[in-house]
């Protein structure tokens, strides 16, 4: 009963929070420029929800509609303290304004006039504004204030379902869960019949000392955060890509790109094109921040296996990450689907999982310890058929397979070409790709998850149905793991 007096408490405490009122000052400014941009994101505001294409993978912060921010960022700002901090907080968060700004435009059915000159115009803009409100000291603290990116968990859902009580048997159907996958990774997988390697792009590894010379740029970043150009990230995604080995029994197996058919509701997966999306993260280890690339597979669907099947539906898929230490020597693999579920950590011998806070809670599930990764090795990630569940994870030296993949920007599924004419990101405003509900929403909705098992964008990944956690947390390894080699 304390624990729901608590839930109750903290849904009414999040429903008198307020912005602050920062952006009316723009507004009725007694400079026309000043007061013309405020306008333009009002009036851009409006044009983009009334067309349902607001890019969900960033934060708008409150009071100031020129900045958003990922979990990552908003750390930063929690961590920033005086001005040249704050600074640099401020236009990282500009930065992800405008990337989701631009794919807003482009997304846009109708527009009058230049998307160049639209883009253009916010990009001056919320530059202007920014220096106004970092030249006011209210503003400053303002923006290390809201600069947070909420939970994707509904308080009030937990609340009305009884949350600390049916918690309690939802943790027993997850722990049911993680024996069978312990089972499933003691026992050897099929022979090679049915199964197929898809190894990554021929393209040149780096070498660690290579990696680790990228990396160290980030001590000359403001935020410690190493920064990369589009090329470098392809050469870090292929030094460090894993092979994919699938049981492929149906067309459902097949992985490739995302797209969308004249007149789909949902994109489709055209599996003549074998692709794997990636993107860089990162993440905090004490003082450090540690790179992660992260690889996102695209499935045509989960097969249901009858007409009680509650998991199946259309899309499915596998996120594989991994991440590194400064000198480029990979310390942790996690994996979830892209609902956020089967969320799964394969650490190697310098990372040791720290205890849960709370033996109901869903915490680090490790199914296999891997090996310390030499250079030159890479994960063989072995995946079921029709559930697409990990089965097994291995290390070679080398690729052993020349069926290839493809890498393709995951910002591409945020503005994707249709047929028909125009372009529309594979994600809804609420981050969901639509159409692809699962049937155990209705069952699951108690845990705070908003149509649990639909597949869903980066930054909007719950990955714990008892607990709260997030794929893309800042401090999701640090709580869960002590790092060799790392001081905190």
């Amino acid at each position: 009963m304390r624990a729901l007096a608590a839930s109750i408490m903290l849904a009414l405490a999040a429903g008198c929070a307020t912005a602050p009122g920062m952006f009316q000052e723009h507004l009725a400014a007694s400079s026309e420029s000043e007061q013309a941009c405020a306008q333009w994101y009002q009036a851009l505001d409006r044009a983009v929800d009334e067309a349902g294409v607001r890019d969900a993978q960033y934060t708008p912060v409150p009071g100031f509609p020129y900045l958003r921010a990922d979990r990552f960022l908003a750390s930063s700002a929690a961590r920033a303290s005086g001005d040249t901090a704050t600074r640099a907080v401020a236009e990282r968060l500009l930065e992800l304004d405008l990337e989701a700004r631009a794919i807003e435009i482009q997304n846009l059915p109708l527009w009058s006039g230049s998307r160049k000159e639209a883009l253009s115009r916010t990009s001056d803009c919320g530059r202007m504004l920014l220096a106004l409100d970092l030249a006011r000291p209210m503003a400053r603290q303002a923006i290390r204030d809201y600069a947070k990116v909420p939970d994707d968990y509904s308080t009030t859902a937990r609340v009305i379902g009884l949350y600390p009580l049916t918690s309690y048997f939802f943790a027993r159907g997850v722990r049911n869960w993680e024996a069978q996958a312990r089972e499933a990774f003691a026992q050897a997988p099929e022979g090679p019949s049915g199964r197929v390697r898809f190894a990554p792009p021929a393209q040149a590894a780096l070498t660690r000392s290579a990696v680790a010379g990228m990396l160290e740029r980030a001590r000359l970043d403001p935020l410690g955060q190493p920064l990369f150009t589009q090329r470098e990230i392809e050469l870090l995604a292929a030094t460090y890509a894993p092979t994919f080995e699938v049981a492929i029994t149906a067309d459902a197996d097949r992985f490739g790109e995302l797209r969308w058919r004249r007149a789909s509701a949902t994109p489709e997966v055209n599996a003549a094109e074998p692709a794997v999306y990636v993107q860089r993260a990162y993440t905090r280890y004490g003082e450090r921040v540690l790179l992660q690339l992260v690889y996102t597979l695209w499935f045509p669907e989960r097969p249901k296996n009858g007409t009680f099947d509650l998991l199946g539906g259309r899309l499915d898929g596998l996120v594989w990450r991994v991440t590194l230490a400064p000198d480029g020597e990979p310390l942790v693999y996690d994996s979830i689907h892209p609902c956020g579920c089967y969320h799964q950590f394969f650490p190697t011998p310098r990372a040791h999982a720290r205890p849960a806070p709370d033996s109901l809670e869903e915490w680090a599930f490790v199914p296999a310890q891997l090996p310390r990764i030499a250079e030159g090795d890479r994960p063989v990630v072995s995946i079921d058929s029709g559930t697409h569940y990990i089965r097994q994870v291995t290390v070679m030296h080398g690729i052993d397979s020349i069926v290839r993949y493809t890498f393709r920007p995951y910002d591409e599924l945020r503005s994707m070409m249709r047929l028909d004419g125009g372009v529309r990101s594979a994600f809804g405003p609420d981050g969901l790709v639509p159409g692809t509900e699962r049937g155990e929403r209705f069952l699951f909705w108690p845990m705070g998850i908003a149509s649990a098992g639909a597949m869903r964008q980066w930054g909007r990944h719950a990955t714990a149905f008892v607990g709260r956690r997030h794929f893309d947390d800042a401090d999701l390894i640090e709580r869960r793991f002590n790092i060799d080699g790392l001081a905190e």
